[in-house]
Order: structure tokens, then sequence, then C-alpha cells
């Protein structure tokens, strides 16, 4: 996989809400973990683990979960489903790599009733093969019993079916809407200081252009900090990646859905990354800007903490990047204006001749992302069924609903529905939001993978009670972000996969290796000559090192191969 594809990573949702969503146990490199006990207390009266035989009655099953958790099945969210929806669901967490417990246990004779993994081929594969999963596809034409079942978009089920027509999992984690999809976390962009911004005595308006940008730099770069330094013009983090914020300004596709590569669709031809004329002229600017000192010189060497303690200490007067990168506590924990994280504001994409469409960050893909497959031989299917149904209802709530509990329960709406909400069960708020595992486990499974997800609300874009007024700016700027035009739908072109033992598996780790390089002798090239031999050299290295030629051959053969199935 491409280092330079970022996944979105929600410091916010991770701690409210552990939405870790793009996981993946077939090994993703955007995968982030989920910190565990392994606790797994009864989910009825004793303390102790339930035998497979325990959940022959009817409305129980045993649910695994393909990821660590924390596990206590008597949860306040679980006695619900118990008391009031009569569905006993035992959750069993997987303790260490995913594919390493999914073989052991499909080589001992399967999983009780259910398993519930994130989506990927090695697993898809490894299920299928194991004989020990039933076909499903007959219970998503069943409205009369499973109405939300039955409502899946077709879409969505139309891909899963394999040469036989067999569905094999339930999808979840899916947008309900495939024509107007939640954008997801964005928050790449360029962020200004406002403070500064009134100082040199300039508005947002002169900033829409890159010159008025650079006019911009040239005046803050004749400031000084609150510690009497001089102000440091731009700040970005290379080491992240937040160069492609630049890229994207010039025009260039940087984003994947899981592809190999960055591509973005030209009319019947596709361009790829490197030969996007824009990847040339963004390098020359940003080498034009490091030689007149107003990009930070450290920039290339910079790790995370270090440009996090230059942020919260105001030495930038602007920053290209992801704000998770510079970090956005510097805002969240600010009742006002005390400290220069309170001025961060970002704003739209500096326009530019000659660029008519910015370039993708952040592709959004609508399409599900965890599959739950079910055990042949399993004694619960009704039970396990009739829970999915209502965990898939079509509800902008209902992933709140199945995280939190229903509407009234724990949580309600403060005004309106589908307006702020707050919490309204003191203990259960406490507990949730301990920062414990084991607390949070006490009340609630968090099973949002079980859901779906829609624009029509999102909770934690919503949320009523933030002890900072600064809270609320990360949730602003996100949505702010997603309609600048660096976020678009996923395309069939943004999925391509590498084949076992194809170029792409061989010469992905080269191909990266040649970008970082490079990267960093382009922005520091002494002067335009230097800068043009530099070039050369690295889309020289591309085709000896990394055989960049072959491997765009064998992408359109994937991309025609994926699109005949």
């Amino acid at each position: 996989m491409n280092l330079k594809t970022r996944g979105i990573k929600s410091t916010l949702a991770l701690i409210l809400t552990a939405m870790v969503i793009l996981t993946a146990c077939s090994g993703n490199a955007k995968t982030n973990g989920n910190a565990a006990s392994g606790q797994n207390n009864a989910a009825t009266g004793s303390a102790s683990p339930q035998s497979s035989t325990d959940t022959a009655s009817t409305g129980s099953f045993k649910l695994w979960e393909g990821w660590t958790a924390t596990v206590n099945n008597n949860s306040l969210v679980q006695e619900y489903w118990r008391t009031e929806l009569g569905l006993d669901v035992k959750i069993e967490a997987t303790q260490g790599d995913a594919l390493t417990a999914l073989n052991l246990k499909l080589n001992s004779g399967g999983f009780d009733d259910a398993a519930i993994f994130n989506r990927g081929q090695v697993v898809n594969d490894a299920m299928k093969r194991s004989n020990l999963i039933q076909p499903l596809e007959q219970y998503f034409n069943m409205p009369e019993k499973y109405p939300n079942l039955a409502a899946i978009p077709k879409e969505y089920l139309d891909q899963m079916k394999d040469a036989d027509g067999h569905i094999w999992s339930i999808p979840s984690w899916f947008d309900k809407d495939l024509s107007n999809p939640w954008p997801n976390w964005a928050s790449s962009a360029w962020y200004i200081r406002t403070d500064i911004l009134e100082k040199v005595g300039m508005t947002e308006n002169d900033l829409k252009t890159l010159q008025g940008v650079e006019t911009y730099l040239e005046k803050a770069a004749q400031l000084k900090d609150e510690s009497g330094k001089k102000l440091l013009p731009l700040g970005i983090l290379t080491d992240a990646y937040d160069e492609n914020v630049v890229l994207a300004t010039f025009g260039v596709t940087v984003g994947s859905a899981g592809g190999v590569t960055p591509v973005q669709k030209d009319g019947d031809n596709f361009i790829f990354e490197f030969d996007h004329p824009g990847f040339k002229a963004a390098y020359k600017w940003m080498n034009s800007m490091y030689h007149k000192k107003l990009i930070d010189p450290e920039a290339l060497t910079d790790k995370k903490e270090r440009y996090k303690e230059k942020n919260k200490s105001g030495r930038y007067a602007m920053n290209i990047g992801a704000f998770w990168n510079f970090d956005q506590y510097i805002w969240e924990t600010l009742d006002g204006p005390t400290a220069p994280g309170w001025y961060y504001k970002p704003i739209p994409y500096p326009q530019l001749e000659g660029v008519a469409q910015l370039g993708a960050i952040q592709i959004v893909n609508p399409y599900p992302g965890f599959d739950t497959y079910i055990s042949k031989n399993t004694k619960n299917l009704d039970a396990i069924l009739k829970f999915y149904d209502y965990t898939l209802t079509p509800k902008p709530e209902q992933n709140q609903s199945i995280t939190e509990g229903p509407v009234g329960k724990y949580w309600d709406w403060i005004d309106q529905p589908y307006g702020k909400w707050k919490f309204t069960d003191p203990k259960y708020k406490e507990m949730r939001n301990s920062g414990d595992p084991a607390k949070k486990a006490q009340v609630t499974p968090d099973l949002w993978q079980l859901t779906t997800y829609s624009n029509e609300w999102y909770a934690w874009w919503n949320y009523g009670e933030s002890e900072h007024a600064g809270f609320a700016k990360t949730a602003e700027f996100t949505k702010q972000i997603g309609q600048m035009g660096t976020t678009r739908v996923a395309e069939n072109y943004d999925m391509v996969k590498a084949k076992a033992g194809g170029v792409w598996e061989k010469y992905t780790p080269e191909l990266d290796k040649v970008y970082k390089e490079y990267r960093a002798k382009l922005m520091m090239a002494k002067d335009d000559a230097k800068f043009e031999q530099v070039w050369n050299d690295f889309t020289s290295a591309l085709e000896k090192r990394a055989h960049w030629s072959e491997l765009k051959q064998e992408w359109n053969v994937l991309y025609q191969e994926m699109n005949n199935k």
C-alpha cells in the first residue's frame, strides 16, 4: 500500500466512540489497534464464562469479535437487549493477531454462532474455504420477517455475491445513502491564525489565491511570537505526508480507497500521481517557499511531538496538513482566546491559475466495512438474524442507539430530535467517559461496527456537553473541510488491489523509498537548475528502481479484471 495514503484518524472519536473505522485484520497499513484486557464475564446471572451449550435457548447467541476488546457481558446496553428485545448477545473478543486467531478457530472446529470481522479478502476466503459457515442470501429477501435486512441497498449485496450467487455474510458499517455519503472526519487543509492575519492587516478574502497566501507568509515572517522569536511562516509535517495538501492544491489526487496507488480519471484515461503535471509544479512551489525561508527549515526532519509543541507555543503563522498532526487539543482544551490554538481556522484551498479541480485527499468509501459470518452449526440462527435486523434499522440515530442504548434510556436530545444530545444518566456518563476500558465495558460493548451511518445525523458532531468551548471547533472544522473539494466518493479505480506475486506486491516498498528520498531533495534543491536535475533523477529512479511503467501496466490489467467480474 502507498504509504502516502493515510487513514483518517479521529482522536475525538477514539476517545468517545472507539471508532477505529479503518482497522483491517488483513494487514492494512491503516490499522489501529484497540487495547484491551480481555475480561469476559457472563451475560446472565453468574460471573463465569458460558459454555457453548448455554446459548441453545431461544434469543441467545455468541458473537465473536475479530479484534481485541475489553468485554463485560453484563453491560447495561446488553441488559437492555435481553430484557426489552429478548436477545441475549454474549460477546467474545479476539486476543492477539486476528488472522492467527481466525486460523486457530477454524482449524479447531469453528466458532459457535456468529463472527464479525473487518471486511477483507483474506478473511472472506478463509471463512468460505473452512466449509463452516452458511450462505445467507435468502434472508435478505424476507421483508415480512427481517425488513431491515431486506432494506440493505442492493448495490452492497450485489457486490458480495459469488459466482454461484451466494452471499456469505451480513454486511454492516455502511452508508445508508450511496448518492450522498457521510464524508467522515476530513482534516487536511490550509490553516491560518486569525490573530496573525489581523496583525499583518489582511483578511481571509486576501488568501483566495496562492499569491495571496505567499504575501501573508512574507508579512508574517516579520513578526515575533510571544517569546520574542521570529514567527515561522508555514508549518508542515512531512513525516506525516502533510505535503499532500499542497499537491491537492495543484490538482493532484493523493488518496485512494484501499487501492495500490492514487489515480484520477481524465476522460477515458487515468493519471497516476507521479505523472500528473501538478506533482512537479507543487514541489517547485515548495522549493521556492523553502528558499525564501517561508517554510519551517525543520519541516523535513521534525517528528510529530516536536511539531505539536511548536504549534502549542504559537510558533507558526500558518499550517498545512491534517489537524490531528498539529494537535486539535490546542483548541479543544480552551474556553476562549487564552492561547494561540484558539485562533486556528481552516480556509478554502487557495486558487491557482490552470487548476480547474482540486485533487482528492479523502476518498469516501460508503460500502460495508464489516462482515458477520454465521456458523452452519448454530442452533440460534433466528436470534442472530433478529439482532442484526435490529442493529441495521435505517434510522439516523441507530448507531447511537446500539452503542449507548435507545434515546431516552441513557441519553436524550437537548432541544429537538437530530440536534444536540447529552447523557442523561450521570453514572452511565461517568463510566462511559472514564477512559478506563473496564469501566466503559460495564455500560456498553460499543458495537458501532454492527450499524450504519449517514449524513442525516452523526452523534459526535452534535455532542452538547463538552467541558470546553473549543471542543466544538473540531467538528465544525471537519464539516467545513469536507465541503472544500478534496473529498469525493470512491470509484472502482480507487479500489484496485495488488495481486499475490504481482509487481505491485514486489515493488511497492521500493516505490515508497524512492518517493521519500526524492521529496526532500526536490524541496531543498538549491536553484532551478538543481531542481531540474533532481527531478530527472527522481523520474529515472521511479523507472529503474521501482519499475514504474510495469506497475502502471499491471494496474490497468487489474482494473480491467475487476470491472469484468
